[in-house]
């Protein structure tokens, strides 16, 4: 948290998008919360923290394939997704 924390309408001018995609990535946790404070209704962000968190590279996603049990797990997040993968000969 290195500078001044300014209204949601200074920071989406700031990045030439609307308050309510900022509000959006807040949602969907694209923004980090050590990035602004939340009082009430009212955001403040400090907009060095959040380009440089946006800036910041995306985390990598580790995919895994067991061919013996036909699945595809998929780790994301902390969060493991497992398809099953059907393979029919007669295609």
């Amino acid at each position: 948290m290195s500078g001044p924390y300014v209204p949601i309408e200074e920071i989406s001018k700031h990045l030439s998008v609307s308050p309510s995609t900022i509000r959006g990535w807040v949602r969907a946790k694209k923004i980090p919360q050590d990035t602004y404070i939340k009082v009430g209704n009212t955001y403040r962000f400090c907009i060095e923290d959040v380009v440089s968190s946006l800036r910041s590279p995306v985390q990598s996603t580790t995919v895994e394939i067991e061919t013996e049990t036909e699945e595809l797990v998929m780790s994301v997040d902390d969060a493991e997704i497992t398809f099953n993968i059907n393979q029919d000969d007669d295609l």
